[in-house]
């Protein structure tokens, strides 16, 4: 739920683990568990942005576990489709952009349900806040952009062009093994080009959530729903045209970026890439997420 109340869908740290794909970014060991437990992780999350009552923490660990049951009986059969057509287009040796740019389009394609499906939780939980909530979570947000800025902004731009090269860097790793001196350099070449990605990020990220606190202030109005929809619905536009300017951009420039690594990739880093796969569908068609018929359509893939 962190991406319904802040950074929607940028982050998208805790709900994209119920969308599985989070674990292409994050590598967590065990898809199974983090799935399974997504749930908890959430209600525990939110509670420490917002000190919920008995009764709001109690609706949205109901709105999660259904969230939760729906994407795993219609959505994880997506998944496991497309990592198959991944697989097949990395064994035929079919990686020039074109074809990574439509496989980042699917990865692209599989937010919009969830985000949708979402909405009212999000507007049940966020209309229900009392003005010492509201106030609570603007606190805490205010506090983790500050942490956030500290973290990722160093002292000077060459720093930050660095640690993000290095961000990159791991997570590439995690599907491709160690890079070798070629990729290394395609990296740093990329982060280089970036500019001031980090800082725009941080700046649509702090528009967000003014947006969002402004909605609040109308939240016991009919139309709530509507601004919680138009938040999510336009997360670019609300975040500012530097952001929309430089997602346009970097959708682009990271098709280039993969394309690049995995044409420099050798024999062995493929091989580590399509286990990486593997491992993922499987654990795709095996979870159980509400009972056995819901693992029984999911097992069908």
């Amino acid at each position: 739920m962190k991406f319904l109340l802040l950074s929607l869908p940028g982050r998208l740290k805790a709900v994209a683990v119920l969308a599985g794909l989070a674990l292409l970014l994050t590598g967590c060991s065990s898809t199974k568990l983090a799935y399974q437990y997504a749930d908890w992780g959430i209600v525990w999350w939110v509670d420490d942005y917002i000190p919920m009552t008995d009764q709001q923490e109690a609706q949205l660990e109901r709105d999660v576990r259904n969230i939760r049951d729906w994407h795993c009986s219609t959505q994880l059969p997506r998944y496991s489709d497309w990592l198959t057509e991944l697989k097949q287009d990395v064994r035929s040796g079919d990686l020039d952009q074109a074809t990574v740019a439509h496989h980042q389009e699917q990865l692209f394609s599989f937010f919009p349900p969830l985000m949708d499906r979402a909405k009212p939780a999000a507007t049940r939980l966020l209309s229900s806040l009392s003005d010492e909530q509201v106030k609570a979570l603007a606190d805490n947000m205010a506090e983790s952009q500050a942490e956030l800025e500290e973290e990722f902004l160093a002292e000077n731009p060459e720093q930050t062009r660095q640690a993000r090269a290095e961000r990159t860097r791991e997570r590439v790793e995690r599907w491709l093994g160690e890079l070798n001196e070629q990729q290394v350099e395609t990296v740093q070449q990329w982060s280089d080009a970036r500019g001031k990605q980090t800082e725009i990020w941080l700046e649509g990220r702090r528009n967000w959530q003014t947006a969002l606190l402004d909605a609040l202030e109308q939240r016991n109005q009919d139309d709530f729903g509507e601004k919680v929809d138009y938040l999510i619905d336009n997360n670019d536009v609300v975040r500012g045209p530097r952001y929309q300017a430089m997602m346009a951009e970097s959708r682009e420039a990271m098709a280039s970026l993969m394309t690049s690594l995995l044409q420099e990739a050798d024999p062995d880093q493929l091989d580590f890439l399509l286990e990486r796969a593997s491992s993922l569908r499987g654990d795709f068609n095996t979870l159980a997420c509400t009972g056995e018929s819901t693992a029984g359509q999911v097992s069908q893939y």
